[in-house]
């Protein structure tokens, strides 16, 4: 009998699958319960770098001692239009999940309104926080550095992180308008994912450690990423380092890695959000209305032309999920399983 190289999960198995390794493995339910919708949401969503793989450096943090699966944030009121969460030393999700309110609140009172996380381990796709906020009725942008695993553009070693960057724009229906991307060609996790499957990578992706174009995963994960666009996604990458790094008093993508010493754990840094209260800018809840037909009109006019939205692959892949259930490799399945 043939074994399929697949199973097939229902999203509430998958759920509590998730939240059943964090649990045994030293978070409280209210941090296992965030960390396991983060990584369920990005399988559902098919972005598997971010998915049920996190579960494997989850578990790692854990057990090195390093994470504080039971850490509390402190909310600090800063000023009317900012805040900051000190996460203790936990994952991010519960830290944003405590901020968000406080966000949301002084965005609409002030027009513009940021949050600060600080140290806290990062690891889950920024397109969930501001998805969330958009759902919430603001324009929203995150961004954070991470371990440095990419070459600034001319380089040859690793200095900076895949420094993600995401916004979102409420609208009416199920979805937001929402991007995500990181400032390097690829997100790290789809480099260690062929790793895993013994696959090549495409040229551009990497340079080996001798500074030479790679398409071997594994001499790329010993080498450095590369940032998209060349001088421009690594300035983007550069401005991501400073916003998220210096100017909220945490560490650089540099300062992280030396940091983890070798432990090969989730980054340990900040993440900055900043918010945009539509009715507050637009002058009323009116003019707010009519602004928001005009994006409308730009969104329908991208669609007309044969182009698509950015997520909408992983819209349709979250429809498809929410019928189907989501797979997983048989083998990670059962790497999972083992925690």
């Amino acid at each position: 009998m043939t074994i399929s190289p697949h199973v097939l999960l229902s999203l509430d198995d998958a759920f509590e699958l998730s939240l059943s390794v964090l649990l045994r493995n030293g978070m409280n339910e209210r941090h296992a319960t965030a960390v396991a919708k983060s990584v369920v949401a990005g399988q559902r969503d098919e972005c598997h770098s971010h998915g049920m793989y996190r579960l494997l450096v989850c578990v790692r943090g854990l057990r090195s001692g390093k994470v504080n699966g039971e850490a509390e944030p402190e909310v600090l009121n800063v000023s009317p239009a900012l805040t900051r969460v000190d996460a203790r030393g936990g994952f991010s999700q519960v830290a944003f999940d405590v901020g968000a309110e406080h966000l949301v609140r002084k965005a609409d009172e002030v027009g513009i309104a940021a949050l600060a996380i600080n140290n806290c381990f990062h690891f889950s796709a920024l397109w969930q926080e501001v998805e969330a906020l958009a759902e919430m009725g603001v324009a929203a942008m995150a961004m954070t550095p991470s371990h440095s695993c990419v070459a600034p553009a001319g380089g040859t070693k690793p200095l900076f992180g895949t420094n993600p960057f995401a916004f979102s724009w409420p609208r009416p229906g199920d979805f937001p308008f929402v991007f995500d991307f990181a400032t390097s060609v690829v997100a790290r996790g789809d480099i260690e994912l062929a790793k895993r499957k013994g696959e090549r990578i495409p040229l551009g992706w990497a340079i080996d450690k001798d500074g030479n174009p790679t398409e071997d995963s594994n001499a790329a994960l010993e080498g450095a990423m590369l940032t998209f666009g060349s001088y421009k996604g690594s300035a983007l990458s550069a401005m991501i380092e400073l916003l998220a790094g210096p100017l909220l008093g945490d560490l650089m993508s540099f300062e992280s890695v030396a940091l983890d010493a070798g432990a090969a754990i989730t980054p340990y840094h900040g993440e900055l959000l900043v918010a945009f209260s539509p009715e507050r800018f637009a002058g009323g809840a009116t003019s707010a209305k009519a602004n928001h037909e005009r994006a409308e009109n730009l969104f329908n006019a991208i669609v007309d032309q044969g182009a698509r939205l950015p997520s909408q692959r992983r819209f349709e892949a979250r429809a498809r999920s929410n019928r189907h259930g989501v797979r997983l490799d048989r083998g990670l399945f059962d790497e999972i399983r083992e925690l």
